[in-house]
């Protein structure tokens, strides 16, 4: 109630509000209520495509039942969201995959283009996240052909922003708003001017999110998909037209050339660090001239399709971003490089996003309203305010109402390496084995890097097997994410292995869900470009990068990991945190203030209390 009345306050006076409500406050509902009766429109923005489903799709249509008003109301999210008519036709036409289960997710994807009313992909179930075949039917802001396309009226892009155009309530995600704001997309530029309140959810991701959209992205797929369009548009319009292909062939193998000058493993280095590689520069500037040359090449074709002026302004936005990328050496943004072992991409990231948001919310007289559980580290919101240029917000806090000393403890397992030393993740897995037999499984098993998650998916099984577990293991990425949670939720003794995309936004009340191990404090890693020239600005501001931004960072991060746990009042469980620098170092006090307040304990059996695990005889006498 106080939560929802200092957010009507926020709308009626049209200001910016900070408002951190911890698990079970029901901030949902509290923002829902005073949106709708305000009678304003509203955009809602939230950080995962999961509560933005669940908002339009249950939270949003029970609060407007209850307060019986005609609200109407939109879901409205990236292009890549929806299928593309235009490119799915085309992906058919080409018959460019000889995989069978290839084959068969683009034959599932046409019969639910066919039947889809939204054409939203995460409805076609039946295909995974992860599917090759998604890319290329779906379509960016650089290959839509807008209201040239043949199939404008039937585009499930364009009836989606109409419908948002009329809503009272549109929810979004953060991706969407802040491509928006950043002018990267035209999804809401007609919706944001005419909203009266901005509410966004989930928004301790809102820095990261802004960070990635008021910057540049330039990389391999879009040269590749660049390449690719233009061979397809010659052999429909141009096939006389060879220098075209040749040029599009060119342009493709440069940017693969690029990926060449790296380690198979990939990379990140900063701007300086990769142009002093000599056989990266000189492929970049191959890869700029080849761009340059396809462009010519195509502009000599505009007036064959309308198609041909869109392949040109891409080649040259492309060739200019590298070129910039280059050449600009300007001290507000970082720019780095990214090289994984698909490709490549070259980032132009801002040093600071805190001017560019502060000058769209004073852009005009709206309320502004950034809630989440964790927007503080121990009441402290400085971090978060300086991020977005918010300093002079208001900020409030309200705890959560569960009653964490007697339903939870936090456990710090004893002798565990360093989170430095190879033998860390072998020890967190032995620990996590003695954990689960006293939990009955029913666990997440949460960890900072891949290469742990991989390390610990491969040996999780046939250890729990010799100790005669019979825990269902679940691993991320064997499925989509909501498929993975429904079997676990409906399993109800199983063992989740995951990395940062479980760590929120993920809600298993319940039984299914009882003992939460995260492997080590999740600090930011030290190849980071953006982090590493943040860290130098603030030092030289006279700031202590490490405790004024490493650790309120990694507090926050740490509380959204352990927030998977305790999820409603009548939820018991353990956090097992597989790191001793928790209560070793100074620091640990800051990020223990941030975390549930519930008893610490470094003693295994009482863990094994905790959870009611009595031992055989024999097993016992072992033991002793």
């Amino acid at each position: 109630m106080q939560l929802a009345q200092a957010i009507a306050d926020a709308i009626a006076s049209q200001t910016v509000l900070l408002a951190e409500a911890g698990t079970g406050t029901g901030k949902t509902f509290a923002y829902l209520v005073p949106a709708l009766a305000s009678g304003g429109r509203i955009i809602i923005a939230t950080g995962t495509k999961t509560l933005q489903d669940q908002l339009y799709g249950r939270d949003l249509p029970q609060v407007r039942a209850a307060l019986k008003l005609p609200v109407t109301a939109a879901l409205l999210k990236g292009r890549a969201n929806y299928v593309c008519h235009h490119h799915l036709a085309r992906t058919r036409d080409e018959g460019r995959f000889t995989a069978r289960e290839h084959i068969v997710h683009l034959q599932r994807i046409a019969a639910f283009c066919e039947r889809s009313v939204t054409g939203d992909r995460a409805d076609c179930d039946v295909v995974p996240e992860t599917s090759p075949v998604w890319p290329l039917v779906t379509s960016t802001r650089e290959n839509c052909l807008g209201n040239e396309c043949a199939f404008a009226d039937v585009c499930f892009v364009m009836k989606a922003r109409r419908e948002a155009l009329a809503a009272d309530v549109v929810v979004v995600n953060h991706h969407l708003l802040f491509a928006d704001m950043a002018l990267k997309d035209d999804g809401l530029g007609e919706l944001l001017p005419a909203c009266n309140t901005v509410i966004i959810d989930e928004a301790h991701r809102a820095p990261d999110v802004a960070t990635a959209f008021f910057g540049d992205v330039t990389g391999m797929l879009q040269v590749l998909e660049l390449a690719r369009d233009a061979e397809m548009e010659q052999r429909l319009r141009a096939a006389d037209a060879v220098d075209l292909a040749d040029a599009a062939q060119a342009a493709g193998m440069a940017a693969r050339g690029v990926r060449l000058g790296f380690d198979a493993g990939g990379s990140r280095a900063s701007r300086s660090d990769a142009l002093a590689r000599r056989e990266f520069s000189s492929a970049l500037d191959h890869l700029i001239e080849r761009l340059s040359a396809l462009a010519d090449v195509i502009d000599a074709q505009r007036d064959r399709s309308d198609a041909f002026a869109s392949l040109h302004d891409r080649a040259i936005m492309i060739a200019d971003r590298l070129s910039a990328w280059r050449d600009d050496a300007r001290g507000d943004l970082v720019r780095w490089l990214d090289v994984t072992p698909a490709g490549w991409q070259m980032h132009a990231t801002p040093l600071s996003v805190a001017p560019l948001v502060r000058k769209v919310i004073d852009a005009a007289a709206r309320s502004w309203v950034f809630t989440s559980a964790t927007l503080s580290v121990n009441g402290d919101f400085s971090l978060f305010a300086r991020q977005l240029g918010l300093e002079e917000a208001p900020a409030r806090s309200w705890s959560s109402p569960f009653d964490y000393a007697s339903v939870g403890r936090i456990y710090v397992p004893r002798r565990i390496p360093a989170p430095n030393s190879p033998a860390h993740t072998e020890a967190v897995i032995e620990e996590s084995l003695a954990l689960l037999e006293y939990s009955g499984g029913r666990a997440f098993l949460l960890f900072t890097s891949l290469r742990a998650l991989r390390q610990c998916a491969e040996a999780l099984p046939s250890r729990l097997q010799a100790r005669g577990l019979s825990f269902p293991v679940l691993a991320q990425n064997e499925a989509p994410k909501a498929e993975l949670l429904r079997r676990f939720r409906m399993l109800g003794n199983a063992v989740l292995i995951g990395s940062q995309s479980f760590w929120e936004g993920v809600d298993v009340a319940g039984d299914a869900l009882s003992l939460v191990v995260i492997d080590k404090l999740p600090f930011a890693p030290p190849d980071d470009p953006v982090l590493t020239a943040r860290m130098k600005h603030l030092e030289e501001q006279g700031g202590s990068p490490f405790m004024d931004w490493q650790v309120p960072q990694a507090a926050i991060a740490l509380r959204q990991g352990a927030g998977r746990l305790i999820r409603s009042e009548t939820d018991r469980g353990v956090l097992a945190i597989c790191d001793e620098r928790l209560v070793t170092k100074g620091y640990g006090r800051v990020l223990r203030s941030g975390l549930p307040p519930m008893p610490i304990t470094r003693d295994r059996e009482e863990i094994a209390s905790f959870f009611g695990f009595r031992r055989s005889g024999a097993e016992a006498q072992i033991n002793e």
